[in-house]
């Protein structure tokens, strides 16, 4: 059954392509979530993508307490297809087009396959984006705030095995080079942790040598003996098979939608390797972005709310001890509880006086 509050999708008139936007929830407030510009072999895929990222946005939103909903944009690129910079532009004004008729109840920023530069040009036809370049009055690279989030769900994680947030002499592996993963790398490196790294473009051991990093097939790091495992790619690395060969005691990392499958994460548990949801883990960058871009704060208390994170997987780490639950368990019934208020404060006495049944 669709949980989704509204489903768009179009052909682009310009670019022919299937434009998709999902809107999972606006009960927290109006829904933001990344564009994603990636290839599929059907797009249906990129419909399924789009429904499973939109759900997954809105419990980030509500777990890190922000008031927003989920949502998420997806525009299925066919395989094969060189998106040259003339059809990329027409691309992004077909995808700002689709956002713009939703009239705020959805707003857009970067994600795989796009940044802030390509946010410009969908704010010229929209005010409903973030993420866009500074120099136009955005916040930017998110990338920098999402890894500065996953430091902070780290040192909780880091704490509660080792009774101290410093990851100074702690193994960890990245998984992932990307501008989160090496930014975050970099972060780690600084706090004194030794780092296994991998990353499917091979060009990406400069990276590792500057790091003084081993390097590693991304085949083989999934099984290292380290302390962390960092997932920071591209999503499914957690699977019922690769579940098996941690050596690990913790997987916590940016990357979205890290589980194959739900039940991976009972699996974990049951191992007694903590797992952090990939939604809290992750949350950084979209914190920063949605607090001074839409919701318009400061930037110390951004960064605050960012840091928080740190609090957020405290909380979650104590609660899913105390009942027995697993970090995602804890995670979800903490999303579904301030979901359940925020409808609750929508239907008060004087909304049921307006509405008699």
């Amino acid at each position: 059954m669709l949980d989704h509050e509204q489903v768009v999708m179009h052909t682009g008139r310009r670019s022919r392509l299937p434009v998709i936007v999902a809107v999972h929830s606006t009960a927290l407030g109006p829904a933001a979530g990344g564009l994603r510009l990636w290839t599929y072999a059907d797009w249906r895929d990129g419909l399924t993508d789009a429904l499973r990222l939109s759900a997954a946005m809105t419990s980030k939103f509500a777990v890190a307490g922000l008031s927003s909903g989920g949502g998420k944009a997806v525009v299925a690129l066919p395989e094969g297809l060189e998106l040259r910079p003339d059809r990329r532009r027409d691309v992004l004004r077909d995808a700002a087009e689709v956002i713009a008729s939703l009239g705020g109840a959805y707003a857009t920023g970067p994600d795989v396959g796009t940044g802030p530069a390509d946010m410009a040009v969908i704010g010229e036809s929209t005010p409903h984006v973030f993420c866009r370049p500074k120099d136009l009055g955005g916040s930017g690279d998110s990338s920098p705030h999402t890894a500065q989030g996953t430091l902070a769900a780290l040192r909780a994680v880091s704490r509660r095995l080792y009774g101290t947030s410093s990851l100074a002499g702690r193994r960890l592996a990245v998984i992932g080079l990307g501008r989160v993963g090496a930014g975050l790398a970099r972060l780690l490196v600084a706090d004194g942790a030794t780092l296994t790294v991998t990353d499917i473009d091979p060009g990406k051991r400069t990276v590792s040598d500057e790091l003084g990093a081993v390097w590693q097939s991304p085949e083989e790091i999934i099984a290292a003996d380290v302390d962390i495992v960092v997932p920071a790619a591209l999503g499914s690395v957690l699977t019922r098979q690769t579940s098996a060969e941690l050596r690990c005691r913790a997987v916590v990392g940016p990357a979205n939608n890290q589980l194959a499958t739900p039940d991976v994460a009972d699996l974990l548990h049951q191992r007694g390797i903590i797992w952090v949801p990939d939604f809290v883990a992750g949350a950084g960058g979209v914190i920063h972005a949605i607090s001074t871009e839409l919701h318009h704060v400061g930037a110390d208390d951004a960064r605050a709310r960012v840091d928080a994170i740190e609090e957020t997987v405290d909380h979650l780490l104590d609660t899913a001890q105390r009942h027995g639950r697993t970090p995602a368990q804890a995670a979800g019934e903490l999303a579904r509880q301030r979901l359940r208020a925020a409808a609750d404060a929508t239907t008060s006495p004087t909304t049921l006086l307006d509405h008699p049944l």
